[in-house]
Formats: structure tokens, sequence, C-alpha cells
């Protein structure tokens, strides 16, 4: 464990939170470019790729000499992060979704992170918390969802990046396949509005649904934007279930004596109710949006710099087993409801 001194202690946080938040930025940029906006690829999944680059490639007197701001940017920013994203969400957003598409996603959420802890942890023989951030990944809103998911499970670095990595991979193909499924059966679900729903109810990140609606029609990107929004909002009470459910899985079968709640959690509901019942200016929201991006991104990228590779070697193939069996249930079981 790395000691520092007082006197160095004020130069490690300005150089890893100055870094953290350089690769945000650059991160930013590069998503906004029309390349890779069409791509999908969004910018929390940059911000890792540039961390863990930049991390593979600097000495490990830059790793000590940034500790003290990449823990910082890793846990107290990434919370607040986490937080502030509920001023992307209203509850009169809520309420014009629909039951349909919310009874769609809560059960699809309820599935996939039930199979993954199965099928990760007693048939593949993974740790319980790679596979809870996979399951959460897949599950709710990608990148975002690990990262909240990583605090409750006390995951490590590596476990992070490898949740993540099944995310985009998987992701990025579900939204290079279902454009070609709508163009050749685009009445499978009864008409683009469904297949919409069909699309924001499986596909991992926000970025990939908005990309995958954008290349079928207007009708089916709307719809499928509007189920991802409750797949997010869900985020919040999911991290709840998850904080009880890991204390009646505390060592030696015992039950703890009381359920921690996040306070990040509490946080984010909040933002939500302040967005739903205050008019802000659209000026003040966008700000609060953009600096939110920004935290998150320099999440990621402290994430991702703190990540080694040979970490990532060591996972071999069983999280790409468990994440393609997500992917393939996600399918299934998500077209099945929104045709019934």
């Amino acid at each position: 464990m790395l000691v520092l001194s007082r006197t160095q202690l004020p130069y490690s946080l300005l150089t890893g939170v100055t870094g953290s938040l350089a690769l945000a930025a650059l991160a930013m940029w590069l998503s906004s470019s029309p390349l890779l906006h069409a791509s999908g690829i969004g910018t929390l999944t940059l911000a890792m790729l540039l961390g863990l680059a930049v991390g593979n490639l600097v000495p490990g007197t830059v790793h000590r000499a940034a500790a003290a701001g990449v823990q910082l940017c890793k846990q107290p920013v990434l919370r607040l992060g986490v937080a502030l994203y509920g001023f992307r969400l209203t509850v009169q957003q809520v309420q014009a979704l629909g039951v349909q598409a919310f009874v769609t996603d809560a059960l699809l959420i309820l599935s996939t992170i039930s199979l993954a802890i199965w099928l990760g942890t007693r048939v593949l023989g993974m740790e319980r918390g790679t596979a809870v951030l996979i399951g959460a990944g897949h599950a709710i809103c990608g990148a975002a969802a690990i990262l909240a998911s990583a605090g409750v499970v006390r995951a490590r670095n590596d476990q992070v990046a490898i949740a993540i990595a099944c995310v985009v991979l998987f992701g990025t193909l579900g939204m290079l396949l279902y454009p070609w499924l709508f163009t050749l059966m685009p009445t499978l679900f009864g008409d683009s509005h469904g297949f919409g729903i069909f699309t924001g109810a499986t596909l991992h990140e926000v970025a990939q649904v908005v990309a995958a609606g954008q290349a079928m029609d207007p009708q089916a990107a709307e719809a499928a934007v509007v189920a991802k929004l409750i797949r997010v909002l869900l985020l919040a009470p999911f991290l709840l279930g998850l904080g009880v459910w890991l204390s009646r899985k505390s060592e030696g079968g015992q039950r703890t004596a009381a359920v921690k709640v996040p306070l990040f959690v509490l946080g984010f509901i909040a933002c939500m109710l302040i967005n739903s019942w205050l008019a802000l200016d659209q000026s003040v929201h966008q700000a609060l949006v953009s600096f939110d991006d920004l935290l998150l991104a320099a999440a990621m990228a402290a994430l991702g710099f703190s990540t080694r590779l040979i970490d990532l070697r060591k996972a071999g193939l069983k999280p790409l087993i468990l994440a393609a069996a997500l992917t393939l249930q996600l399918m299934i079981v998500g077209g099945a409801l929104t045709l019934l």
C-alpha cells in the first residue's frame, strides 16, 4: 500500500485529478466527432480506453505520483457523478412511459441479474463481484450501472474493467445487429414502436440505443429511448435491492444488523425529484448534465489508468461466455415480453 507524506499528498491529488479530468475532456471532445458519435461509442467508454492506454504506457513513477488523485476520482467523484445522473430523468417522463414498458424492463432486469449470478458463480465459477457487475451492465445501463454497482459490491479495478469490456463488445454487436433485423423484419414486434421498445429494453449503453434507433426510423428511435429511460430510472431501486441482498449474504451466512443505503443512491433520487419539481432553465440543466458527464468520464479515466492489461488477460473466457449468454437471454426474453 502506497503511503504519502503530507508534502506529497497535495501534489499527488493535483496530478491525479488533473490528469483524469484532462482525459475526460479529451473523451468528451472525441465522442462528439461525427464518426464516433455515429458509431455509438460513448464518452464513458472512450474515457476508459484512454485511461487504460495511458496507464499501461507510463512508468510506475507516474502511477505513484498520481495515486491520491486517481483514488479520489474513483470514489467520491464517481459517487457524485452517479447522484447527478438523476438530473437526466423526471417523474413526468416515468408517468408517460406506460405500464407495458415498465413491466418489460423490470422483468428483464430481474431475470438478467439472476441469471448472471447463478450462471457466473455456480456454473462458471466466477467471483461474485465480477458476475454482478457484468449482470448490472447488461441489465440496466452499461458502464454507468457498472460504476454505480462497483461501490456496492466493493469491486476491484480489474473486475470493473472486465465488466465494461463485455458490455462494450456485446452492446456494439447488438447496435449493429438490431437495425439489420429491423430492415429484414420491420413488423416483427407489430410496428416500429414495438421494435423500438425491444431495442431500448435489451441494448446496454444509452449511446448504443440512440445509434441503433436512429438507424431505424423516428418512431422506433423515440420508443427505444423511452424504454431505455426506464432502465436508467430502475438503477436506484436496483442498487438498493443489491445492497439488501448482499447484506443477507454476509460471511458465515449470518444476517447483518442493518442495511446501509448508499448515499449516492439517495442523491440520485433527490436529483430526479428536483429535476421534476423545479423548472430549471435549459442552460442550467444542460450545464448540470455536461458537468455530470465530465465527472463520470473522469472516474472512468481514473479506473482505466489504474487497471493493467495483465489483470484483464487473467480473467480468461468466462466473462465473455457469461456476457454472451446474458445478451442472448435479453434478446429472447425481451422479444417475448415485447410480443406479449
